[in-house]
């Protein structure tokens, strides 16, 4: 039985390894940046792991979580925004270049895991994780394992349409997806910084200094980016009606949130009561590396 568990959080600009012990202690967290060439990817990758087990003087398992997933089909990575990823054997080329197994998921279902074991969620059977950043992504625990599905899309709530549209909602931006108003175009970071100061805007942290301050437009986008998420998720609910919902990404440190998403949901929520707690992440941006290390169980 392997000593150590190592996760490995594969980003657009920075990877994250972080080495944990059988109880969940980290024992070790490093970042590097992340190389733009899939030749080079791997090997670092690979070359982060034998480096941490030798500071370390003990080996472990490896789950690694990247913006996509690997195809039930092609057995080749697909979905992922990191583009030089896709059509490309990952998991394969990395157990190679360890000389061991490897376990591959989509980053978001890593977040859920994580908080679903010893995270915000932690002792709640059906978890829904969601990441709302420069993207938006979601994941499904249950019984402290993902629900990645018969296609591997398992959580992929970021590609759904924005439920319940208002008529100046339709059809919505233009997603990269090929799609016309998905989730992430609206709940994003990226989306709410859109919705309030136009095409080209990326940074929505400053909304709530602003709306405080007395800024008619960016209180307005803030409200309107509440409702929003709070009709995207009472869809969650409604399909899945999980124990806890965990927001993770920039957006999670919006405390605004957690006080009017709750209240927002009954209205769509198809039962009598909704009392679907709505909280914000545990581990911070350690939950989707710490998800990673967790997609081994300690039985294995």
């Amino acid at each position: 039985m392997s000593s150590l568990r190592f996760g490995i959080d594969l980003g657009g600009t920075k990877t994250e390894i972080i080495a944990l012990d059988r109880d969940g202690t980290p024992r070790l967290r490093q970042r590097v940046p992340t190389p733009r060439d899939y030749t080079a990817l791997v090997p670092a990758i690979a070359e982060m792991v034998r480096a941490a087990e030798r500071t370390l003087g003990a080996s472990g398992s490896v789950g690694v979580g990247i913006p996509g997933t690997i195809s039930p089909a092609s057995a080749l990575v697909k979905n992922a925004s990191l583009g030089d990823l896709n059509g490309k054997p990952f998991d394969r080329d990395l157990a190679a270049a360890l000389g061991r197994a490897v376990r591959v998921e989509n980053d978001a279902n890593c977040f859920a895991l994580s908080e679903a074991v010893d995270g915000a969620a932690a002792g709640a059977r059906i978890v829904f994780g969601v990441i709302l950043g420069t993207g938006c992504g979601g994941g499904i625990v249950i019984d402290g394992t993902i629900l990645a599905g018969r296609h591997r899309i398992g959580g992929e709530w970021g590609h759904n349409p924005l439920p319940w549209p208002q008529p100046d909602e339709r059809p919505g931006p233009t997603c990269w997806c090929g799609q016309a108003g998905c989730l992430e175009t609206w709940i994003s970071g990226t989306g709410l910084a859109v919705d309030c100061d136009g095409p080209g805007a990326r940074d929505a942290t400053t909304l709530p200094a602003r709306a405080a301050a007395g800024e008619a437009r960016a209180a307005r986008a803030l409200d309107r980016h509440a409702d929003r998420l709070a009709r995207a998720l009472a869809h969650v609910i409604n399909l899945i009606d999980p124990d806890a919902i965990v927001l993770g990404g920039g957006l999670s440190n919006l405390e605004h949130l957690y006080e009017r998403v709750p209240a927002l949901l009954p209205r769509h929520v198809f039962s009598d009561v909704c009392t679907t707690p709505v909280r914000r992440n545990a581990h911070g941006d350690s939950s989707g590396v710490r998800g990673a290390a967790w997609l081994w169980p300690a039985a294995d």
